[in-house]
């Protein structure tokens, strides 16, 4: 379309008549002026300076191209002319090609650098991603990628992804709680098989009734069943004489309750009743009166928790009897026991020979201490008392995070632990556990470490020789608490105290 020749060439609108006239007459003296419509000499205007390195397009026609509408004309700058063929952009008018912007003119002419989207004709509508479209020369359209800040070609900054250590702490949690849960069971399943469950208190005759807490009957036996003779010379036991099941040398009730955990210490010369039972023979006993030593000589572990409960009306929950070789390896396994002895001690029946101060004991030496006897002038009730401090100390060693924490020492020592044992046919690994802490917290001075009240240490009879007698009220008096876990009142009785006559 062509613009009639006596329109006055300034700005012209986007219909092709100047903008504030329309037919030829003077423009309207109220018609706003554009401020960014370009003028072309030769055309509406004056040329406007090319911009660097814009090539010029020839066009012919409308419609997208590269070219103009009777010249050339390039850049990216409004013109408007007769022709209304854009240089380089989207154009209207005889021109067949876009450039690289919005152009609207005729002739030749350079456009001026792209304006900011916002006074932008056709909007300056970005594509996504900061992509600016620019003529292709052939009638299509491109996108390149933007750089921040501005258009053109090429790619903008790479972000690498972040790795999420959140989710990566978790799953790590997450991993270490299930590898010590199955590790756990997996141990807990390991010692229950690994159990010697020798004794049934469940068929006991005329037991007291179910007490408050749990009470365990722990003994030590002498019984050289597992050792051999090279190893009975060397540990100076001597040989088995006493017996289908030996002797007990110690006796005690462990209390565990509310108000503390009780370790109550039984003198094996305490002179006691015991009650009629049946033989491993299937013969048939009358009730006598003997050493508390006696009813485990004859009756093994379960006799003597009979004779326990006749005695103390205290319900035996659960039994524990150590031995003497599987003892010699649950205090090597645990790397020694630290003692401290106030004066030297020898034996040469036991093979004691100790200097006074703190000393760590290793097996052999362990079994010499808890078994001298000799050189006390009170022998049993000072065997008694070393016992109980010896007790106190291997569960506290066992109970150390250096044992528990290190695998390497932990199950040796629970193998060894577990071998040195004969316990009840309910006992659990569980209950095995909560005895060795409820000792540990004896020896750490949250409970109570006493021996039974005595009115005669020297008690002479007829068929036992010297014995122990026990003080009846008092005794009682601590029986009953311990079997309805009430607080303990007897305060100045530990094993010590006895021993010095306090």
């Amino acid at each position: 379309m062509a613009v009639p020749p006596n329109v006055s060439r300034h700005t012209t609108s986007m219909n092709g008549w100047p903008e504030g006239s329309t037919d030829g007459s003077e423009p309207n003296p109220g018609a706003r002026r554009t401020p960014h419509v370009q003028q072309r000499a030769g055309g509406f205007g004056p040329p406007t300076p090319p911009r660097p390195g814009a090539g010029q397009q020839p066009g012919s026609g409308y419609g997208p191209g590269s070219g103009s509408a009777s010249g050339s004309a390039s850049g990216s700058g409004p013109d408007y002319g007769s022709d209304y063929g854009p240089s380089s952009g989207p154009g209207y008018g005889s021109g067949s090609g876009y450039g690289s912007g919005p152009e609207y003119g005729s002739g030749s002419g350079q456009a001026e650098p792209p304006l900011p989207p916002g006074l932008s004709p056709r909007g300056g509508v970005a594509s996504p991603g900061g992509a600016v479209a620019s003529g292709s020369g052939a009638g299509g359209t491109t996108y390149r990628a933007g750089r921040p800040g501005g258009g053109g070609s090429g790619s903008g900054p790479r972000s690498g992804r972040r790795p999420n250590w959140r989710r990566r702490i978790t799953w790590g949690v997450l991993t270490l709680v299930t590898l010590l849960i199955a590790t756990s069971i997996g141990t807990y399943v390991w010692a229950d098989n690994k159990l010697h469950r020798t004794v049934n208190l469940s068929v006991l005759p005329d037991q007291p009734p179910l007490g408050k807490g749990t009470n365990y009957l722990i003994a030590g036996s002498d019984n050289r069943g597992n050792l051999t003779a090279a190893q009975q010379k060397a540990l100076h036991t001597g040989s088995d004489d006493e017996g289908q099941f030996g002797e007990s040398d110690s006796m005690m009730i462990l209390h565990i309750g509310s108000h503390g955990d009780t370790l109550l210490s039984l003198p094996r010369d305490s002179y006691v009743t015991i009650p009629a039972f049946v033989g491993p023979s299937g013969t048939h006993y009358p009730a006598s009166t003997h050493k508390l030593n006696t009813a485990f000589s004859w009756g093994g572990g379960a006799l003597l928790a009979q004779t326990v409960e006749y005695n103390t009306g205290i319900h035996i929950d659960h039994y524990a009897e150590i031995g003497f070789g599987g003892f010699v390896n649950l205090v090597d396994a645990l790397g020694g026991v630290k003692m401290c002895l106030s004066q030297p001690l020898v034996d040469q029946a036991s093979g004691a020979d100790f200097k006074a101060g703190c000393q760590t004991f290793n097996g052999a030496q362990s079994l010499e201490f808890v078994r001298e006897r000799h050189q006390a002038p009170q022998q049993d009730l000072t065997r008694m008392a070393d016992q109980q401090k010896f007790l106190a100390a291997v569960a506290h060693q066992a109970a150390t995070p250096s044992t528990i924490l290190n695998p390497f020492k932990l199950y040796p020592v629970l193998s060894a632990g577990i071998d040195t044992l004969s316990v009840d046919k309910n006992m659990s690994p569980y209950d095995l556990a909560q005895m060795f802490w409820a000792m540990k917290s004896v020896s750490g001075g949250s409970g109570h470490s006493l021996t039974v009240p005595i009115s005669n240490a020297n008690y002479e009879t007829q068929s036992d020789g010297d014995t122990v007698l026990w003080d009846k009220s008092q005794s009682q008096a601590l029986f009953n608490e311990l079997q309805n876990d009430q607080p303990v009142t007897i305060t100045n009785n530990d094993a010590s105290s006895v021993v010095s006559g306090d």
